[in-house]
């Protein structure tokens, strides 16, 4: 029972349900979106994700609010994630099987734990590295499998891999937002997305949708886009943005399993391969368990926090139970325990 008690766990298994609704999405939007335009299907699935982070947002006492400062990070996150992203996928989608195009967006945990890498300077040690090489040993596996037995047209695989490189630049960019409320950061990138893909469509002059693909995909972008989005906000909150895109690989397998659920006939053994190497990075990084002595410098910052966690001993009275949000500060303190690179964690190595 210890491993559920590891400080990955939390973050690895949020980042883990987010890939499952992200996957499942994929190959529903193919179906949901047939016969659409591109920029009609992006904004409608982002319509969706506007509607569940309205619904999830949370009360200043439970989360930090986003500030005016954050409009602009936030505008960059939804031009690539809300835009340059949904528009390259569902564009691909209508070029492409609904297969390769999930088995081409691997891709996209590599540019995330790059740019994190490089931006963060997050700690990426020898298993995590050997988890994310597996992932991606995984993923390219999978992608030459489906590229050999043919049926995928390179333009529509060019345009996924464009949307898998613009959704690692908008992971990469919310690590900073992973303290605000994620209701509110999936709310406002959302509507920021949805302005600009239905003046795109209009001045394209796609058609209108049908009621009933409007619904599916309002439906499929609230869970497989908003839901989604904001477990995996959580789960870089508690997990840092380089493991969190790392373990989010896994949702192409789960998009190419559904996408063979709902007719294409092309499982294999490469297939399989391919998902035994992914499972085993998930697992790498799920038991991950990194602790030394370290330093914490002063700090001073908002965001939601126990008071059972061994970082946050400042006094309230009464003292709240559970979760909450409010200014606090962190006096300088040494200690040793596991960590992971959290916001509390990111020390240098």
């Amino acid at each position: 029972m210890r491993f559920f008690h590891l400080p990955a766990m939390r973050g690895g298994l949020l980042a883990l349900l987010a890939a499952v609704l992200f996957g499942i999405s994929t190959p529903l939007v193919q179906l949901a979106g047939a016969g659409l335009g591109a920029f009609t299907t992006a904004a409608l699935l982002y319509a969706g994700a506007a509607l569940m982070g309205a619904w999830l947002r949370q009360p200043v006492e439970r989360e930090a609010a986003l500030r005016r400062a954050d409009l602009k990070r936030l505008s960059w996150m939804a031009l690539f994630g809300a835009v340059v992203g949904p528009v390259g996928l569902a564009w691909g989608l209508q070029h492409t099987s609904g297969t390769s195009a999930s088995l081409m967006l691997a891709l996209e945990a590599l540019c995330t734990a790059v740019l994190a890498r490089m931006l963060y300077r997050e700690v990426m040690d020898r298993r995590v590295w050997t988890a994310m090489l597996l992932l991606l040993a995984g993923g390219m596996v999978l992608v030459v499998d489906r590229g050999l037995n043919g049926g995928a047209q390179l333009l529509g695989l060019l345009a996924v891999l464009a949307a898998t490189l613009a959704w690692g630049i908008d992971n990469t960019l919310s690590r900073a937002l992973a303290e605000r409320d994620p209701g509110q950061v999936v709310l406002g990138k959302s509507l920021l997305g949805v302005g600009a893909t239905v003046l795109l469509a209009v001045a394209a002059g796609e058609p209108r949708p049908e009621w009933s693909a409007a619904l599916a995909l309002l439906a499929i972008g609230a869970s497989g886009y908003g839901l989604s989005l904001r477990l995996y906000l959580l789960a870089q909150r508690a997990f840092g943005a380089a493991r969190t895109g790392s373990v989010f690989a896994f949702a192409p397998f789960i998009g190419a399993l559904v996408a063979i659920a709902l007719g294409d006939r092309s499982l294999s053994w490469g297939m399989a391969t391919g998902g035994v190497l992914m499972l085993a990075g998930v697992a790498l990084h799920l038991a991950e368990s990194h602790g030394h002595a370290h330093d914490h410098e002063w700090l001073d910052h908002e965001h939601a926090h126990r008071h059972d966690d061994g970082h946050h001993d400042h006094v309230h009275e009464p003292m709240p139970v559970g979760e909450h949000s409010h200014p606090h500060q962190h006096t300088p303190l040494r200690h040793t325990h596991p960590h992971v690179p959290d916001v509390h964690h990111a020390h240098p190595h």
